[in-house]
């Protein structure tokens, strides 16, 4: 069977191709690429085996981890490789439940031994679907909500926590609107929280912090310390790295149960043969991230700006979804009252512009956006919205070219 790619759709259709939906993918990096090859082919050893093959790849395994610890500012031996940013999340937050509370509904449900988290009603579904499934397992769970903006109110965090909050969960830069949240301040809190109760069941006092930085990593600081997190969840699609390749930072003292049973690889917390090739691709791209992130977050901020200024020039009644100012430098969400996004979606990419409507592994639901509504919009706005996320190959000509198309789209849906 023949395989043809997107690209080739469009060449063969001599149609021009922009493509704005980074937040839902990258491209991989020339450069991570050309690391990773060896892995696929010649230097296949198993990192496990002790013959010169095994231990080449060891070494390759180890190096990546470094890599990743400079960048987190952060020992080696505290970071984790996952199958991806989802495997990342459910492992922080399963693995820390599993380790020190069970799954035992009848001792869980008395109120000495209820467990508590706290996380927000915008995270991404990674978040949301396990804490779920914690709920049918007797914990409790505080959703918090967010200011129409999409931000987390601290304060409310700080009244939210209780003596038996063991996991804050929050999300550093939102997926789908590209508010970021003051991480910052909500580490400070909780570290005061813990020294207010003194309540210390390990060599770290409870709750511990997770956030989610996916969308984050390579645009903001990842240094964990000034972050004040005990827990980080990232991938390699989001930064030009590979697909199917994540990592987790967990602080040393804090106690997390394995969620996949094996062979006992990765300090015991992540069985199974590691994917070298795409642990030395995330590294690679996480290093190339560090390196040009404030110039390329300029840049893409200035195209950012124009893009909304643009558009609500254009369209006088779209609006804006998330903070102003407090944002992803490669993030617009917008608006259109009385459209649907996913016509919008379909009519672009007639054009050869791929964009969405939100998080791409919500993409094929006609639900609405739940960040969209978290907002405190209805369920005709939340349908209205599409995101347009820019990245390294985004030009002003790509985004001149897609706000002409995008104006005629909308006058077009208008007049049926």
């Amino acid at each position: 069977m023949e395989f043809i790619s997107y690209f080739d759709i469009r060449i063969s259709n001599f149609m021009k191709e922009i493509y704005l939906d980074y937040a839902a993918t990258t491209p991989l990096d020339p450069q991570v690429k050309k690391v990773m090859e060896p892995y696929w082919s010649n230097d296949f050893g198993n990192p496990s085996s002790i013959h010169s093959l095994g231990r080449a790849a060891k070494i390759a395994l180890e190096g990546a981890r470094k890599t990743v610890a400079k960048i987190f500012q952060c020992r080696s031996l505290e970071i984790v490789f996952t199958g991806s940013g989802t495997e990342s999340i459910n492992l922080a937050i399963f693995g820390l439940c599993r380790t020190k509370f069970g799954t035992n509904r009848a001792e869980l449900s008395t109120a000495q031994n209820r467990r508590h988290i706290i996380t927000t009603k915008i995270e991404h579904h990674a978040v949301l679907n396990v804490m779920r499934a914690l709920e049918k397992e007797g914990y409790e769970i505080t959703y918090l909500d967010v200011d129409k903006n999409g931000l987390v109110n601290p304060k409310k965090l700080k009244s939210a926590l209780r003596p038996e909050t063991i996991l804050v969960s929050i999300m550093y830069a939102n997926n789908e609107i590209g508010t970021v949240e003051p991480i910052v301040e909500i580490g400070r809190i909780i570290k005061e929280h813990r020294r207010t109760i003194n309540y210390k069941l390990s060599t770290i006092s409870y709750p511990y912090f997770h956030i989610d930085a996916c969308q984050a990593a390579g645009y903001l600081d990842l240094n964990v310390e000034k972050l004040g997190v005990d827990l980080m969840s990232v991938n390699g699609s989001k930064i030009y790295g590979p697909k199917g390749v994540g990592a987790l930072y967990v602080r040393s003292g804090v106690k997390l149960e394995s969620i996949i049973y094996g062979g006992g690889q990765e300090n015991g917390l992540r069985s199974g043969t590691e994917n070298i090739a795409g642990i030395v691709g995330l590294a690679k791209a996480l290093e190339i991230a560090q390196k040009i992130k404030e110039k390329e977050s300029a840049r893409l901020a200035e195209l950012r700006d124009y893009f909304i200024r643009e558009v609500l020039t254009l369209i006088p009644d779209a609006v804006l979804n998330g903070h102003q100012t407090e944002r992803l430098p490669n993030n617009a969400n917008i608006s259109i009252p009385g459209i649907e996004g996913d016509a919008v979606v379909l009519y672009l990419d007639e054009k050869g512009i791929a964009v969405s409507t939100g998080a791409a592994c919500s993409a094929t639901s006609l639900e609405p956006s739940h960040v969209i509504l978290a907002l405190g919009k209805s369920r005709e706005y939340a349908l209205g919205s599409l995101r347009f996320s820019f990245g390294r190959g985004t030009t002003k000509k790509d985004l001149d070219y897609t706000l002409k198309s995008f104006a005629e789209i909308v006058r077009l849906l208008r007049r049926r």
